[in-house]
């Protein structure tokens, strides 16, 4: 688990999606983003915040279940 409101590496955005096996665009769609959007954020040229940063924080404390039920 990474730190609670701390801005996420894309090694970290990386590390959660594999954590919970999911693709890209499988977290694009739990969090309300574009693909192209992850992508970013998996390469360092954007970085999320808002309610992203939000949602991140709440898959890296909570899991996947509480985002898609």
């Amino acid at each position: 688990m990474f730190k609670r409101n701390s801005l996420y590496s894309s090694r970290q955005i990386k590390a959660l999606r594999a954590r919970y096996n999911i693709s890209q665009a499988v977290l694009a769609a739990v969090i309300n983003a574009s693909p192209s959007t992850i992508r970013q954020w998996e390469i360092g040229d954007k970085h999320p915040s808002g309610p992203s940063l939000k949602l991140l924080n709440l898959l890296d404390t909570k899991g996947i279940q509480v985002l898609v039920n």
